[in-house]
């Protein structure tokens, strides 16, 4: 972790609930856990530890003292810096301004799932919709079920949750469609190749297959100079 660029959320979480007042870390991670940030922000006590290690090296918290309670073992008070106010001002303003490309192992698995069958991809994505009806109830469950009067500013990361939820059963419902009613472009073709795959078709084959099927993507040979 360095002062000029943070990236793990834990840390800005830390920062937060310094700025509200000092605390040792067992606190910070019982109160994260009592407001539920643990559903936005991973969180375990290991971590919590390294993390509150990291802010101190970096200057951005201080220890304001060390207390011991009985027969308990000693606990560290940490408090909150002046840099460290400034850099989770900085930090927190700079991810609620600013849209930040994030990589998802959903993406990477859309990108990638060619190397599965289609009619496989199909039932996969079949289990998906069903995860995602169950993750979107019980999150609006959550937010009906919250007393009157709540403030909502305690729930609008779960309202973001389920907006989020909400836009990729759309879009996977959309992809689900266009699979089983062989719309997708280039659906024939990976089929063809799954074909080809399970006749043990070599290499070289395969290619030509793809630069037929494919001739304005996959236009060149191996004996061009220059490939695109």
């Amino acid at each position: 972790m360095s002062t000029a660029r943070l990236s793990n959320p834990l840390a800005l979480a830390v920062l937060a609930l310094l700025e509200e007042r000092p605390m040792h870390p067992y606190e910070m991670s019982i109160t994260l856990r009592e407001r539920h940030k643990e559903d936005s922000i991973k969180l375990n006590y290991g971590s919590l530890y390294s993390v509150v290690a990291s802010l101190q090296k970096y200057g951005l918290i201080s220890v304001q003292e060390i207390v011991r309670e009985g027969n308990r073992p000693e606990r560290t008070i940490y408090a909150i810096t002046p840099a460290g106010r400034a850099k989770m001002s900085g930090w927190l303003s700079g991810l609620i301004s600013t849209p930040a490309r994030e990589f998802t192992g959903f993406e990477a698995a859309l990108s990638l799932m060619g190397a599965l069958p289609p009619d496989e991809v199909i039932r996969l994505l079949d289990i998906r919709v069903t995860s995602l009806q169950v993750k979107i109830l019980g999150l609006e469950t959550v937010i009906s079920s919250a007393p009157e009067g709540f403030p909502r500013i305690f729930m609008i990361e779960t309202e973001f949750q389920l907006a989020l939820l909400n836009a990729e059963l759309g879009f996977v419902r959309e992809l689900l469609h266009d699979l089983k009613t062989d719309s997708l472009g280039g659906l024939k073709f990976w089929r063809r190749l799954h074909e080809l795959r399970a006749t043990e078709a070599s290499p070289a084959e395969i290619d030509a297959a793809i630069q037929a099927e494919f001739p304005h993507v996959f236009s060149w040979s191996e004996d061009t100079e220059e490939k695109p």
